[in-house]
């Protein structure tokens, strides 16, 4: 891999952080804005040091969060510039222990950008190809029809309290019964949008038969974790693992131990990290919810758990994992489920 102006990208929800990296030189670029006009900010002061350093090439390390690098991703594509992120060999715990044995004092969550293109320029982690526009596309329309629904919701609540109450102004609930409408309407759209892609992408359309045969996969969950599993694909470059894929979701457990104190070890119930798509978290949860009611085998493996002690609860997001491993199982290898699932591993 021929030098490149490394640079490290720390992402929020509304901003990200950048540090540029040549060899020993650093530079602490600034906090943009994540939108357009940040990338453009981005990339004005990227050509500076591209200049500075008689470069062409960029290379961004991006430690993934599942959701808010989307639109930077994007734009870094269609600017030819090189991408890496968190994927099969390069976890957050190897990042994080990298990080301190280069004496930076690593957050327990996140690292900064700083940390990002000091490891980018040390260790060249492998680029992370494109994801198919077909899915961007997709995902994009998932987070518009989700918007759309809790915003239906809302308004229909806030009707459905109004109704029968003395002394409310028709206007009042005539707009409300407006926007209901117009929120149907442009749901309908978006809905119709995400039919027709599905239908015209062949690999949609394939995956979606075999991820429904799975117990707990119902039409809410199938999408948004068809999406997960080719942004996985896509990071990982077809290498990554069910427990980093788990860990991506942010349904791997965090046992929670502190010891050293005069009452000894503390230890609380182990939880799961909640570091990844929250979204897709709670629908896997109520798809396991759904699915131990059924005969197969999900069903069987929580009762397993629930005779082994475990609280309902625990063993619901347990299986809410299973699905997910099932999930990326058949994805992964493109093999159909099969009820006595030992046949083809899990």
């Amino acid at each position: 891999m021929s030098q490149a102006l490394v640079v490290g990208v720390d992402m929020a929800k509304l901003d990200f952080a950048a540090t540029s990296r040549v060899g020993e030189s650093e530079t602490i670029l600034d906090k943009f804005t994540n939108a357009l006009a940040g990338y453009e900010q981005l990339h004005n002061r990227l050509k500076q040091e591209c200049v500075k350093h008689g470069l062409t090439q960029i290379h961004l390390i991006i430690e993934a969060t599942g959701v808010y690098e989307a639109g930077l991703l994007v734009y870094a594509y269609e600017h030819d510039w090189w991408v890496s992120m968190r994927g099969a060999h390069w976890a957050p715990k190897v990042l994080r222990d990298w990080a301190k044995g280069a004496g930076y004092r690593a957050k327990t969550d996140r690292v900064d950008g700083r940390v990002l293109a000091h490891y980018g320029v040390e260790r060249r982690p492998p680029l992370r190809p494109q994801l198919a526009i077909e899915v961007m596309q997709l995902d994009t329309l998932l987070k518009r029809r989700l918007d759309l629904e809790q915003a239906l919701q809302k308004e229909e609540t806030r009707l459905s309290e109004l109704t029968g109450r003395p002394r409310v102004l028709p206007a009042v609930t005539a707009s409300l019964r407006q926007v209901i409408a117009a929120l149907t309407s442009a749901l309908d759209e978006i809905q119709a949008a995400i039919d027709g892609l599905c239908q015209s992408y062949e690999p949609f359309q394939q995956n979606l038969t075999r991820l429904l045969a799975l117990p707990g996969v119902g039409l809410k969950v199938v999408l948004p974790l068809m999406v997960k599993l080719f942004q996985w694909q896509t990071m990982t470059s077809g290498q990554g693992g069910p427990e980093g894929l788990t860990a991506f979701i942010g349904l791997d457990p965090q046992p929670y131990e502190s010891g050293g104190g005069p009452l000894g070890a503390v230890r609380k119930h182990p939880s799961i990290s909640k570091m990844g798509d929250n979204e897709l978290r709670r629908l896997l949860y109520m798809g396991a919810l759904g699915g131990v009611r059924g005969n197969n085998p999900l069903k069987f493996f929580y009762q397993r758990l629930l005779g082994r002690g475990k609280a309902k609860k625990v063993a619901l997001v347990a299986a809410a994992r299973k699905i997910l491993v099932w999930a990326w199982t058949l994805f992964s290898r493109q093999v159909d489920w099969n009820s006595d699932f030992n046949q083809i591993g899990a």
